[in-house]
């Protein structure tokens, strides 16, 4: 295992050197949990790279999809093309330097993923209600928003409040299996429900064709969110 280290100690991102496409840190595996809404992205932007763990998955595996990721420090850039088998730009994936915070415009992308920390806190200007409305408008429907949130961040009530006013209470919230996060899913455009039954098979499906377990995912939706036995509730 390899992993990526910004100004501390804490692990920034992972590779599995024998494997260096998967996904080899709990929470990053966590985050596909998006694909049960949304199973068909057609263009995602990623603000804050690490060593590109997700970039890579959704180059190898999501071929329908283009990547646009943006990094604020080229030095990241530089260790995860050096260090952790981040390929060259293509028609596909595209990296490029810059504040993420301004990278958004109206309807640019339908999956929109945030993992950016700065000293090891969530970066505050990527969690302000301005980014979420912004974020928002980026999305075309279907959309899906993804934030990565440390489980002990005392403002993780206040950031959850922001994300619910700016996409109408259409947010659903998950702990990571094993790592101390939680991962935070706000939608565009999906239906205010879907039926558990609905889940399971899409989990299914999922499981099979990526390797992940996506059905302990539903059951992890279940556990922090509004439902009742036949389905879980996204939206008001």
């Amino acid at each position: 295992m390899r992993t990526l280290h910004v100004g501390g100690e804490a692990i920034q991102s992972a590779m599995r050197i024998d494997d260096p496409h998967a996904l080899a840190l709990d929470y990053t595996r966590c985050m596909m949990s998006f694909l049960l809404f949304h199973p068909e992205p057609r263009e995602a932007l990623m603000i804050g790279l690490g060593g590109g763990s997700l970039p890579k998955f959704f180059h190898r595996h999501l071929k329908k999809t283009r990547v646009r990721v943006v990094e604020l420090d080229p030095a990241v850039v530089a260790a995860a093309r050096q260090h952790f088998a981040l390929p060259a730009d293509d028609e596909r994936l595209t990296v490029e330097i810059g504040d993420g915070a301004q990278a958004l415009y109206p309807e640019c992308c339908d999956v929109l993923v945030v993992d950016a920390y700065h000293d090891e806190l969530h970066v505050p200007e990527l969690a302000s209600g301005e980014f979420y409305d912004a974020a928002f408008l980026a999305l075309r429907e279907p959309g899906a928003l993804v934030v990565n949130f440390m489980n002990d961040d005392p403002k993780f009530d206040q950031y959850l409040q922001r994300l619910e006013r700016a996409f109408g209470g259409a947010v659903l919230a998950m702990a990571a299996q094993y790592d101390p996060n939680i991962l935070v899913f706000a939608f565009r455009g999906v239906p205010p429900s879907v039926a558990w039954s609905t889940l399971r098979s899409r989990a299914e499906k999922l499981e099979a064709r990526y390797g992940l377990p996506f059905t302990r995912y539903v059951s992890r939706l279940r556990a922090m969110n509004r439902s009742s036995a036949q389905e879980l509730l996204i939206a008001e």
